[in-house]
């Protein structure tokens, strides 16, 4: 049986290796606030209130391409929507755990640390108190995350306007989609995306980033139907 003091270095331990992807991706997000325009302060409290890589990217986006508060505040909604799948998995686990307690740790849930601490609870389901575990990978993950926006901000208010970092934008998409595209279903459902989004480009509110992504979605269920 692990303590609690165990558990939580575990998660420390286990996320660790993929710090060497997050605090670069931090320091990007961090830089291109401001290189978009955005107060630091704004970028910062960004970072901490929605606390997601690709969810503060396309907020910052949208938001400086005109879209309405109303249109980014749902489009991270709709990116961040996969953690409720994270919640249905992990809630066997953490079923003894209040209300309260559950909705604090929520919070630290996030992509790397879900991965890593779902792989620990299958191998260990007796161990008491597992929400450890993933208190320590979410709490390592929040404090490099910080340090790493601040550190972006820091840099971005330095670059040079002729040196903008906008195309690191592009870049950093392609580098989280980029191993998808092996998959022909996934490729489908990119493709039907991005499709989606020129034929609705016009739509009022720039709500084409809202309907290209529902209609991808409705995609991937059929193909996943199909599939069955």
């Amino acid at each position: 049986m692990f303590s609690k003091k165990q558990l939580f270095a575990k998660g420390m331990m286990d996320i660790s290796p993929h710090m060497l992807s997050v605090i670069p991706f931090g320091i990007i997000c961090g830089a291109i606030g401001v290189e978009l325009g955005f107060s630091p302060y704004l970028v910062y409290a960004m970072s901490i209130i929605i606390f997601g890589g690709a969810s503060q990217i396309v907020f910052l986006q949208v938001l400086s391409g005109g879209a309405s508060s109303l249109v980014a505040i749902t489009s991270v909604g709709i990116i961040n929507s996969r953690h409720l799948l994270y919640g249905a998995v992990l809630s066997e686990y953490l079923d003894k755990l209040s209300f309260i307690k559950k909705l604090l740790i929520s919070y630290f849930v996030v992509d790397q640390g879900f991965s890593e601490s779902n792989k620990f609870f299958k191998k260990n389901k007796n161990e008491q108190h597992l929400h450890y575990h993933l208190i320590g990978t979410g709490g390592t993950m929040w404090v490099c995350w910080q340090i790493a926006t601040l550190s972006g901000i820091i840099l971005g208010s330095f670059v040079p306007e002729e040196l903008g970092l906008k195309f690191t934008i592009p870049l950093t998409f392609i580098a989280i989609v980029v191993q998808d595209l092996k998959k022909i279903d996934h490729l489908i459902v990119m493709i039907t995306c991005g499709l989606s989004s020129l034929l609705f480009f016009d739509a009022p509110f720039k709500s084409y980033i809202i309907i290209s992504p529902v209609i991808a979605l409705i995609v991937a269920s059929l193909i996943l139907r199909f599939k069955k």
